[in-house]
């Protein structure tokens, strides 16, 4: 299947969980569609962006293993994703690698997620906690900066900056969040020094 080909597939995907995963599990069983998709979903300007970045996120959700070998291509082009619908999905893969990262279990993620790409991630990260975003990509930029912020002593004191900044402005969703990640960064605080 061609890039052009893919992009037109790509229309048939909505909302539906069931149109996500079918198309998440032709691209799980035909890895030579991940960069075909990756180019789509970087389209940033185009709606269908939208979609090839839901299809992308399922993807991860059940092989984020099989986004390995474009993880180069993924974390130097986040930055450029605007499109709401496409920030959310972009924003969840990141939280997928910094929890796959953090795990205490042995993963592949923590062999091939580089401090390269580690950096573009929470470069984006804070971009979409310092923009006018949705509370979605906030709440997963949260957490994502939370679990990378243990090996960089900066980025916990930023976060918190930014968290209690915006605390008053924020939706109730954004807030319970927003203080369930200072409890955790003043517990981590406590337990050991940071790295860096």
């Amino acid at each position: 299947m061609t890039t052009a080909e893919l992009y037109k597939e790509l229309n048939y995907v909505n909302h539906s969980r069931e149109k996500r995963l079918y198309y998440a599990n032709l691209v799980i069983e035909h890895p030579e569609l991940v960069p075909k998709l990756l180019d789509i979903l970087f389209m940033v300007d185009d709606k269908t962006s939208t979609r090839a970045a839901w299809v992308l996120e399922f993807m991860c959700s059940n092989k984020l293993e099989a986004i390995i070998p474009y993880l180069d291509t993924f974390t130097s082009n986040i930055k450029k994703v605007h499109l709401d619908s496409a920030v959310r999905p972009v924003a969840k893969i990141c939280e997928l690698l910094a929890k796959a990262y953090a795990s205490k279990e042995d993963n592949v993620i923590k062999h091939h997620l580089t401090e390269v790409h580690k950096e573009h991630i929470i470069e984006t990260c804070f971009d979409y906690m310092i923009n006018d975003e949705k509370v979605a990509p906030k709440a997963y930029s949260m957490n994502t900066l939370f679990l990378f912020g243990k090996g960089y002593d900066w980025v916990y004191p930023e976060l918190v900056l930014i968290l209690e900044r915006d605390f008053h402005s924020q939706s109730a969703a954004f807030k319970a969040r927003a203080r369930h990640i200072l409890k955790k960064i003043k517990k981590s605080s406590k337990e050991k020094p940071s790295k860096k």
